[in-house]
């Protein structure tokens, strides 16, 4: 069941916290031999940033301690972050080669490499150096519609379709997700992680906290409010605890990942790795909750869908490169009908950091087309230590499933069945009540 994409096999995998090490190989020569790789989509999420709140915020204010001293402004890619994506630049470009794809330094025309970052300054600036490690002398030109920093409308996680009917039915699917209770439950069900998360952030000793601020009460509030409006993307309201702490969350996660000394990461207190699980749980929640119903998924990732769509159809196309955000790999994998999926070695489990969307396309020797998708991205060791990778210290590669398709026993999908599930998210889409 479990594949690796393009030039690997996933031998086994470690499971976080396990202790267990286990290791991966290069996919065989008879497998090589037997499907010819034509072309792979990518959609990736920026890598490391910095909190998009300034210590000057709520989040400075939660907290007696100093937040870490960023190498680049609010919201912007971190030099770690830079560095980080050359390295895996490099891995894609020893993953091209051995997958005869490219050949060593190719020169790519525009037909060939289709590279589309989001206006973001941090989404330009991961497409920027993943380009310089994955075609070094290539000359690839990182393309983005608007001067920075400005939202794209193709990786914007915006509704384009409201109605009474749509709004009922998104707040009853994200309210399934906390079972009996709703939205009181999905809070009620990570309590023991906010209560971590407090602890650690020491508020009691904070700003906040000692000079009794009124919203503090939001920590309490499990009453989260959503809103999906026409042209905006799903927020909540400000003012309950799932909304306040994401922020905390989110620092936490980036501070974790550049900061070396773990004792400073968590202000003076001694976390073991699935702690920081918990804290960053907290995010990963805050996603589901606004991208991961499918009818908001639908909604919201259309754009995206009909995009890699095309560029899989392309027929002079080799490798596209999508960088975006973690709300468009976790709309776009649920309006494709990705299984509820966990990955190993991350603290972020759904979207980590710099991770990867693989759709690969292949021609077997019967002479049809087949697809493998995978979740590729950098663990945290790798994160933390800056690893160089390359075929024998590959990134994480976890394979993704899409429910109710059938893989050969290659561990390949029909390319056919895959594009009909593109074609199925796209209908999803149109059959959205649209009455505003």
């Amino acid at each position: 069941m479990k594949r690796i994409f393009t030039a690997l096999i996933l031998a086994s995998m470690v499971l976080a916290g396990s202790g267990t090490a286990y290791s991966q190989a290069q996919r065989s020569k008879e497998f090589k031999d037997k499907y010819q790789l034509k072309e792979a989509v990518v959609l990736s999420r920026h890598n490391i940033r910095s909190p998009l709140s300034d210590s000057k915020s709520d989040l400075g204010r939660m907290t007696p301690h100093q937040w870490h001293k960023w190498s680049a402004g609010k919201s912007e890619l971190t030099n770690r972050g830079g560095a980080l994506e050359t390295l895996m630049g490099q891995y894609f470009r020893k993953w091209a080669v051995d997958a005869g794809l490219f050949p060593e330094n190719y020169v790519p025309s525009a037909d060939d490499v289709n590279v589309q970052a989001n206006s973001m300054q941090r989404c330009i600036a991961t497409a920027q150096y993943f380009t310089s490690g994955f075609m070094p002398v290539g000359g690839v030109r990182v393309n983005h519609r608007y001067v920075p920093s400005k939202m794209d409308p193709l990786f914007n996680p915006q509704i384009t379709k409201t109605s009474p009917e749509f709004r009922e039915e998104a707040m009853k699917q994200i309210a399934a997700m906390g079972g009996k209770k709703g939205i009181v439950g999905i809070n009620e069900n990570i309590k023991p992680d906010y209560e971590l998360m407090m602890e650690v952030l020491d508020v009691k000793d904070s700003p906040m906290g000692k000079s009794g601020d009124p919203k503090l009460k939001a920590f309490d509030n499990y009453n989260t409010e959503i809103i999906l409006d026409k042209w905006g993307e799903p927020q909540m309201k400000p003012g309950s605890a799932l909304k306040e702490l994401n922020t905390a969350s989110d620092a936490f996660i980036l501070q974790y990942y550049e900061e070396p000394d773990t004792l400073k990461a968590a202000f003076g207190h001694n976390l073991n790795r699935k702690d920081w699980e918990r804290l960053a749980h907290v995010k990963d929640v805050y996603q589901d909750v606004l991208f991961t119903a499918p009818i908001v998924a639908v909604n919201v990732a259309k754009p995206l869908v009909q995009y890699m769509f095309d560029e899989l159809q392309s027929p002079d196309r080799k490798f596209t490169f999508l960088v975006g955000h973690d709300s468009n790999i976790s709309s776009v994998t649920t309006a494709l009908g990705v299984e509820e999926y966990e990955v190993p070695q991350a603290i972020e489990k759904k979207t980590p950091i710099g991770s990867k969307v693989v759709i690969e396309k292949f021609v077997g020797p019967d002479g049809e087309e087949y697809a493998d998708i995978n979740l590729v991205y950098q663990s945290v060791d790798q994160l933390r230590n800056m690893t160089l990778l390359d075929l024998d210290t590959p990134p994480m590669i976890y394979p993704l499933s899409l429910a109710g398709l059938e893989k050969n026993a290659d561990g390949l999908y029909k390319m056919a069945d895959v594009k009909k599930r593109f074609e199925e998210a796209l209908r999803a889409y149109e059959a959205i009540p649209d009455g505003e």
